[in-house]
C-alpha cells in the first residue's frame, strides 16, 4: 500500500471516529435532556408548545436545556428551554423546589444503586471459579 493510501485510510478512520464520539454525544444529551424533562413535568413545571413561527424563533434565542429564572410581574418563574424539541417548560417558585428536591432523591437513589452495586461486586468469590480466562 502507498504513502497516500494508508494516509487517505488514516483519515478516514479518524474521520468514522469523531462521527462516532459525536453520535455518542449527542445521545447522551437527548438521554440527559429527556431525564430533566421528566423532572420538571413531576415537579409541577408546565409545558409550551413552540406551536407558531415566532415562538419557535424566541425559543430558539433562549439558553438550551438550562433551568433559568426570570422575573415578571414581580414573581420569579423558571422555564427551561428545549428548542430541539420545540418546547418549554415553565414554572413557578413552588415547583422550582419540588424540581431540586427530586433531583436530589433522584442522585441519591442512583448512588445507592451504583454503592449496591460495588457491594454485590466485592462480594462474589470469583476464585472460587478457577483461574483466568474462564472462556
Amino acid at each position: 500500500m502507498t504513502m497516500a493510501g494508508r494516509t487517505i485510510r488514516w483519515t478516514l478512520t479518524l474521520v468514522l471516529m469523531a462521527a462516532v464520539a459525536l453520535a455518542g454525544c449527542a445521545a447522551l444529551q437527548t438521554s440527559q435532556t429527556e431525564s430533566t424533562e421528566q423532572l420538571l413535568s413531576a415537579s409541577g413545571f408546565r409545558l409550551k408548545l413552540a406551536n407558531t413561527p415566532a415562538k419557535q424563533a424566541h425559543l430558539k434565542t433562549q439558553m438550551p436545556r438550562k433551568l433559568v429564572p426570570y422575573e415578571r410581574k414581580g414573581k420569579i418563574y423558571y422555564f427551561f428551554a428545549d428548542p430541539a424539541n420545540n418546547r418549554m417548560y415553565v414554572g413557578d417558585e413552588q415547583a422550582y423546589q419540588n424540581f431540586q428536591a427530586l433531583a436530589v432523591t433522584k442522585q441519591i437513589a442512583q448512588e445507592q444503586a451504583n454503592a449496591a452495586a460495588m457491594n454485590a461486586e466485592a462480594d462474589m468469590d470469583w476464585d472460587m471459579w478457577g483461574p483466568d480466562p474462564w472462556w
